[in-house]
């Protein structure tokens, strides 16, 4: 098994992929700024489910990066909120697509912790 069959980690990469794709259709002045966060922080979910399922013989270990990957998709809507409320992503419907998602992934990575603590 590898951690590319599990469903939240190609939800993530779906998501990190919409955020870029969406992050180079901002206004100039925001894709070096918020623009440039939002990557970073969509890119972080995806990378954080893969390193702790590298640490999965270490149920700890692998909690812990998932909590990360929890952070990071938290960070990555209040960036996809603030580049709406402030009009620089105007496009409601890509809004509220990527919100959705960010929602998704943030609840089922939240039932993945809670699967993985349970587990011996």
């Amino acid at each position: 098994m590898s951690y590319r069959n599990q469903e939240i980690w190609k939800l993530a990469r779906e998501q990190s992929n919409k955020i870029h794709a969406m992050s180079l259709t901002l206004p100039k002045f925001e894709m070096y700024e918020t623009g440039s966060q939002i990557r970073r922080s969509a890119k972080s979910v995806r990378s954080n489910i893969v390193e702790g399922y590298g640490r999965r013989r270490y149920k700890q270990e692998y909690i812990r990066f998932l909590v990360f990957a929890q952070a990071s998709n938290d960070e990555t809507r209040d960036h996809l909120d603030s580049l709406f409320e402030t009009k620089s992503l105007k496009d409601q419907s890509l809004y509220q697509e990527l919100v959705s998602l960010c929602d998704i992934v943030g609840k089922k990575l939240n039932l993945f912790i809670q699967s993985v603590e349970k587990n011996n």
